[in-house]
Formats: C-alpha cells, structure tokens, sequence
C-alpha cells in the first residue's frame, strides 16, 4: 500500500516564492488581466528573440489562445469505457464526428488490442464508487494501449493515479479545483515534459481556452485545496455510513430519528469493501474518500422531492463546491435512475448536514 500524501499549504499559496524563487511584487493575491492582445515592444527598448522566446513563462505576453485535447493527444484507434459521467461519452460522440471515422467504443472488461485507450473515470460519477487503477494500467499496457484516468471525484491528496499506473489524468476544474461554484475549467496532466510540450503545442492552435478570470479564480481556489478536500471527505464518509445504516432499518422501524423504508440504497467508495480480484479502493484512496456520492431512495415521488426539502443542501447540478449540493440525477442524465439522488458535500458542519437529511427524509414520506 502507497505510504499517504498530503498537499503542502505553503506551496500552495507561496509557490511563486518558495519553488520559482519569484514574487508577485507588492501584491498579497496575484492581480488579473483581462486582455488577449498586448502592445509589441519597441525593439530599441526591449528587444525580443523570436527563436529563443518562451511562450509558457513569457517575460511579457504577445497574444492568448489556448486550449487542451486529451483525444487529439493518444488519437486512440478504439475507446474502452463504461458508465460513468454522460458528458464525457458525448465528448467522444463529438470526436468520432469531428474524425468523421469510426470510432469503436467496447467495454472496459472486453478484450484490448494496440492503440487502444482505456479511459477510466475512478471513482466513479454519480455513485462514488471505484474501480481498480492497477488492474486495467496493468490490462491495457500489455498490448502497448494508454490509460487515461478521470480523477475528478478524487482531487489530491485523495488519490494519485499515477502512483497505480495511469499515463493521463484530468479532472473537471470546475468542481473541486475550483470548489466555490463560479469557474468553468478542465485540467489535464502527464507524466513527461515532452508530452507536456506537445500539449502545450497542440492548445496553442485548438480553438477555446480559459479565460483571465477563470484562470485567476482558479488560482485562488488552488490555496485553500488542502483545507477543503479533507474536509470534505471527512464529512461525507460519516454521512454515508450514517445513511448506509438508515438505509438497513427496516420499514416499520426507524433510526436516529429517520423512518425506514425511505433509503432503499447508498453507494460509496468506503461501503464497496474487497472485490473478487483482491481490490479494496482504500489501496488507491490514501488521502481519504470521496466527498460525493449516492443514494437510492424507494419511490420517485421521493426522489423529486427530497431536493427541495433540504435546507442546507442546494438542489443544483454540479459537485465540489464548498456548499452542499443535492441532485435528483435523472434531471441532469436521462439515463439515470429516476429514484437516484446525488450528494455533494461541502465544508458545513456536518451534524447540521445530518440534521438537515434527517428532518428531509421524515418529512419526503408525509
């Protein structure tokens, strides 16, 4: 098992100073830009080399267009995937078109061949649960394919896939990267510089970015990451043990307050225990579990109305902000149960979170 990771804070919100050895002048927090086109030097007082000139560490910026591709970078002759997030099957329906090729998708446990790509979303979007990193790394490299791992329900320090194999990970920024619900961004990353560069080359001249605001959104979201996530996952674990045993009572009967009967189901990572193949998700998890998750609740008219019962739970469609959303999963994804709802939790107290739920599910049965 991989000794726990933790995030430094210091480098955190210091990293210009500490590890670049550079300051933001007299600003506490980095000022923004908005601009996309800047003056061009006078050559008689600034004069630049165009062979020698970094773009990604500019002295002074010429011009802004960026974006990153994860299917333009392994150009995969066939995709290996399952369930999980609906947007990113329609991303690979929008690839397959922009190719104007046929694209192959099987399944995650059929058999690979070269070229392909497994993209694996662990831990897994709405339930929470994970799938083994090391089982399909191992799988796919022994006919010479990638791993591309989608780590968006388990941002650092709770797992880092490539300590199990993984040759990409990217995550959706805008849920806990930039936990305060008001920036949209993806974030991609490999191992190597020159695969970096290639990225880097390849968004240069790919079409949309991210803007100044989002970037420095971002940037003051990433300071308080290790407080957050923690934190998070600390609370989430308790209320998904917590509605795990309401989930078990009976109906007729009743715990902590909540009738039985009402919680049919509760997927979590932390639930899950060892599968057939040896695998436990606290093996890849070190830094804690997952802060969103599921529940299966007995009726859909519970389902429709349990969002908007909840008092500190905002019924939204999103994740990993520092509120606490709740989602009836079939508004979003119509191939969802419709008895399904997902959690989000954010940093509130979470006797109050229990407090909330607890009262939301008494009343979804009136």
């Amino acid at each position: 098992m991989n000794s726990k990771k933790t995030l430094n804070g210091t480098d955190l919100i210091h990293y210009d100073t500490r590890v670049l050895g550079e300051s933001n002048g007299p600003e506490v927090a980095p000022s923004i830009s908005v601009s996309t086109t800047f003056r061009a030097p006078n050559p008689v007082d600034a004069p630049i080399d165009p062979h020698n000139f970094d773009m990604r560490n500019p002295s002074r910026h010429i011009y802004s267009r960026y974006t990153q591709q994860a299917l333009v970078f392994h150009k995969p002759k066939r995709i290996a995937i399952r369930g999980g997030y609906h947007g990113c099957h329609a991303t690979i329906e929008t690839y397959r078109k922009a190719k104007d090729t046929d694209l192959r998708v099987i399944d995650l446990d059929d058999e690979y061949q070269p070229g392909d790509l497994c993209w694996l979303e662990t831990p897994l979007n709405p339930t929470g649960e994970s799938r083994d990193i090391q089982y399909y790394a191992d799988k796919i490299h022994k006919v010479g394919g990638s791993l591309l791992v989608d780590s968006t329900f388990a941002p650092p320090p709770l797992q880092y896939p490539f300590d199990f194999g993984a040759d990409t990970v990217f995550h959706s920024g805008t849920k806990y990267f930039g936990g305060h619900s008001d920036l949209l961004c993806g974030v991609l990353i490999v191992k190597t510089l020159e695969e970096w560069n290639m990225l880097h080359h390849d968004r240069t001249f790919l079409g949309s970015m991210m803007g100044s605001l989002e970037a420095w959104l971002l940037l003051r979201s990433l300071r308080t990451l290790h407080l957050r996530i923690p934190r998070q996952s600390e609370s989430a674990s308790i209320l998904a043990s917590w509605l795990q045993a309401i989930s078990l009572t009976p109906k007729g009967q009743s715990f902590d307050g909540v009738p039985g009967g009402v919680v049919a189901k509760v997927w979590h990572s932390s639930l899950q225990g060892r599968d057939s193949r040896g695998f436990h998700p606290k093996q890849q998890l070190t830094g804690g579990w997952n802060p969103t998750f599921a529940i299966l609740l007995e009726k859909v008219e519970y389902a429709s109305h349990f969002p908007h019962l909840l008092k500190y739970f905002v019924p939204a469609t999103s994740l990993g902000g520092v509120e606490s959303l709740v989602e009836h999963r079939i508004q979003s994804d119509p191939e969802a149960d419709p008895c399904l709802i997902r959690l989000s939790i954010g940093v509130e107290e979470v006797e109050d979170l229990k407090v909330d739920l607890r009262q939301a599910l008494s009343v979804v049965v009136e």
